[in-house]
């Protein structure tokens, strides 16, 4: 907790997805004053109160309207970008392109205007992907992706080194695969994970996943709160699982048992390139791109020693993070004690949302 003297006013942009809902509660239990950059304020509810954030200030705007994000910074003296668009419709190609990468240049240039200090950027493993060695690090080269998602984060990952460049005091953040309770987007990547464990049978691949608590990654934001330090950037993988080691992990959680099926990285990668032909076609074929599939079966481990170093921040464990999830979609609704095992005893039926028991869904 910080001292009367050093509360500070931290704009927040993107509170009511899952990041940017955990960062602002991560800060606000630090002692530190919020202000939201929100688009739907009636969103604020569902993202924070199940964290326990006291409703905090806010300003109704996109990070692309210059006003709405002059207006928000105004008063503040440090600020969080979390906010991004994650779309594979390349009809929504140029609004992501507006979001991630033109709302990205307003809202970092707009605080480096005004002497805010400091400016945590949350970019992405995908700007950063492949990498150039055996452990992706923070000091890698921005990369030129396909993909829709990939490439806007990469063209607002070059915005935020340019600043970089001219000693501002930019932070960037690379989070790995997130996952984590109390998610207000119940994001798809792990709700497929999810379904597959629970299905009793998982595909096995080669690679492996990044897998960091949403919780250690708000614990990170908080920590480099701290003004005068200058330009920095933290790789945030976590821990990187095998595929086989995830479906372990599920294993000692919940006791049940689960079948891995052997699957070549060449037929992922090639359900990839045929999932980009389909798209070009019109067809929803959600995240199954070959650039998903390359990263999904390429990956590496990441250099995530700055961040305990500096920071002084110790990952959960896996398993920990694996429990708390399914024991929060439990208690939601959207997981039955039989997709629990032995966990949804420790789980007590009680703690069900009331709102779930008429089979309402997130």
């Amino acid at each position: 907790m910080v001292s009367a003297s050093q509360v500070v006013r931290i704009m927040v942009t993107g509170s009511t997805g899952m990041v940017g809902a955990h960062t602002a509660a991560a800060l606000q239990r630090a002692g530190h004053e919020l202000r939201l950059l929100v688009r739907d304020p009636s969103r604020i509810p569902r993202a924070l109160a199940p964290l326990g954030v006291s409703t905090p200030q806010y300003v109704i705007g996109s990070v692309t309207d210059a006003e709405a994000v002059a207006e928000a910074f105004r008063g503040c003296d440090a600020a969080v970008h979390a906010a991004a668009l994650l779309s594979f419709d390349r009809a929504r190609d140029a609004e992501m392109q507006r979001t991630n990468v033109e709302g990205s240049r307003l809202v970092l240039e707009t605080g480096v205007r005004l002497g805010l200090d400091p400016i945590v950027y949350v970019s992405s493993l995908a700007a950063l992907f492949p990498a150039e060695g055996s452990l992706l690090t923070a000091e890698e080269s921005v990369k030129s992706p396909k993909d829709l998602y990939a490439r806007s984060k990469a063209a607002g990952e070059r915005v935020a080194r340019a600043l970089q460049a001219r000693r501002a005091p930019v932070v960037i953040t690379y989070p790995g695969g997130v996952f984590g309770p109390d998610d207000p987007t119940v994001n798809d990547g792990v709700r497929l994970i999810v379904k597959f464990l629970t299905s009793g049978a998982f595909p096995v691949t080669s690679g492996g996943i990044s897998f960091i608590d949403v919780r250690d990654i708000a614990a990170v934001h908080a920590a480099v709160m701290k003004p005068g330090l200058g330009p920095r950037r933290y790789v945030l993988g976590g821990h990187f699982l095998p595929y086989a080691d995830l479906v372990d992990c599920f294993v000692r959680v919940t006791g049940r048992r689960v079948v891995k099926l052997p699957v070549p990285g060449g037929l992922m990668r090639g359900l990839g390139w045929l999932g980009d032909r389909l798209r070009g076609l019109g067809l929803d074929v959600g995240a199954l791109t070959y650039e998903s599939m390359l990263m999904a079966t390429r990956g590496v481990p990441c250099d995530d020693s700055p961040a305990r170093r500096e920071l002084g921040i110790a990952f959960r464990t896996a398993d920990d993070t694996l429990r708390d999830v399914l024991q929060w979609m439990y208690r939601e609704g959207t997981l039955g004690a039989d997709d629990l095992g032995v966990l949804a005893r420790d789980t007590g039926s009680d703690l069900r949302a009331e709102s779930f028991r008429s089979g309402s869904r997130p």
